[in-house]
């Protein structure tokens, strides 16, 4: 293996992981952590897989646990507004030019009110109208639209040959799509990106002022546009069997007969959220997929093998199947999520106290040996992996199927086109601890 692909992902010695998993701080994370954390994962899954954080809080890392807790949705809240309010409401933040009409902090507005961060009842209602535009034959649907996508992509890339892999290629699919979904003009859709990152971004445990401020600015920018939008929508109605703003709009009027209308607010701090959500966690799926199989070429050369055998499109569509579902649990795109206890509980026989934080560490819980056979090996080929990567339970991910349909077409057509592809520089990571991706990685087709 050459020095670049080697160097992807750093090693890091037993040693140094128990030594950063002794004094995590997710507010002070190292470099090398952030390049490489598995192994800190492995050892507080060993040593305190429930670890009681400097502020109070819990983390935790077997599979087992985050289970319990995705299934307890009535004890385990993931409504942000009491751990939001100070990360987000405090001066300059809360004062002009930032401050939103309801007088908080743009970034405590949008995350507050978003299908992700919100209990029943609020959270069924939403995400109703929003999986009635992403039906298994909605979706599809959606297939022929995705491979002319693609294609057209892999054409402009091999005509020089080769490019970048987040830039020209992983992130320019999730935009189109749920630009698509949500009926944005196409000349509309360059600022999508940004505004997605710094919003995400946001979400991290730490943040600089400078990244608080470009967050609070891209949710101004956004709701201005999406106003607008919404406005022109309302006077001119879209397919709702298609069109996911149609179908919020649309839910508005039905909700006002039985009550639970969603406000000006939900929609359009909604429509946000399921450009982001729909961007990065897709981007990173897509992109770390492409970059890891540079780091496994036994790997890469099997599924390239599996894929050149397979007799019918049905057998394909399995092979990348189990491809994108490994991809995603051996470098999950989201690591990390939030739950808050509302009443004294017990998780697998460990007490935590009401109010307590609990971050679930999807990351770890995806290389869980408990659960998984050789977890920290890539197996292309694996079968029934349970991974955590879109959730579980009531707020598991809404757009799961839409994602694993992008990343089929995405990586399956990406390896067709361009089966020597290599990378020309060290890909830069994005230096984030909730999601994991690369900002940038440049590839020649060879």
């Amino acid at each position: 293996m050459n020095t670049l692909i080697s160097s992807i992902t750093p090693a890091l010695s037993a040693d140094r992981a128990h030594e950063i998993a002794q004094s995590l701080d997710l507010r002070a994370l190292p470099r090398d952590f952030l390049d490489n954390p598995y192994p800190v994962y492995a050892a507080l899954r060993e040593t305190e897989p429930f670890k009681r954080m400097s502020d109070g809080s819990y983390f935790l890392t077997r599979h087992a646990d985050l289970v319990a807790v995705y299934r307890d949705a009535k004890v385990f809240s993931s409504d942000k507004q009491v751990e939001f309010g100070p990360k987000y409401n405090h001066a300059p933040f809360n004062e002009p030019p930032f401050t939103s009409a309801g007088g908080v902090a743009p970034l405590f507005e949008h995350h507050t009110n978003s299908l992700v961060f919100n209990d029943a009842p609020r959270h069924t209602r939403v995400r109703r109208l929003i999986m009635g535009a992403l039906t298994r034959r909605a979706i599809e649907a959606m297939e022929p639209g995705l491979v002319q996508l693609v294609d057209g992509l892999l054409d402009r890339l091999q005509e020089r040959g080769g490019g970048d892999l987040i830039e020209d290629f992983a992130s320019a699919i999730p935009v189109e799509i749920i630009g698509n979904l949500l009926d944005v003009p196409h000349a509309d859709r360059e600022p999508l990106r940004g505004w997605s990152l710094a919003i995400l971004g946001a979400l991290e445990p730490a943040l600089t002022p400078e990244q608080e401020a470009h967050g609070n600015r891209s949710v101004n920018e956004f709701l201005a546009y999406l106003r607008e939008l919404v406005a022109h929508r309302r006077q001119h109605p879209g397919d709702p069997e298609h069109d996911v703003l149609t179908r919020l709009i649309q839910g508005e009027k039905e909700g006002e007969i039985s009550g639970e209308a969603l406000s000006e607010v939900e929609l359009l701090q909604n429509c946000v959220f399921l450009l982001n959500a729909g961007h990065e966690t897709t981007t990173n799926l897509i992109g770390n997929a492409l970059i890891t199989l540079q780091e496994w070429p036994e790997q890469r050369k099997q599924l390239q093998a599996d894929l050149k055998a397979a007799t019918s499109d049905d057998d394909r569509a399995h092979i990348l199947g189990l491809a994108v579902d490994e991809f995603l649990r051996f470098e999950s795109s989201n690591q990390l999520g939030n739950r808050r206890a509302l009443q004294a509980t017990q998780v697998n026989g460990v007490d935590l106290p009401a109010g307590a934080l609990v971050t679930l560490c999807m990351g770890a819980a995806n290389r869980d040996p408990a659960v998984y056979d050789q977890p920290e090996q890539l197996n292309l080929r694996r079968t029934g992996n349970k991974h955590l990567a879109f959730g579980f339970g009531v707020h598991q991910c809404a757009g799961l199927s839409l994602a694993r349909l992008e990343g089929r077409i995405a990586i399956g057509r990406f390896l067709q086109r361009f089966p020597h592809y290599q990378l020309t520089q060290l890909p830069q990571r994005g230096g984030r601890a909730r999601f994991r991706g690369f900002l940038n990685a440049p590839f020649q087709t060879v």
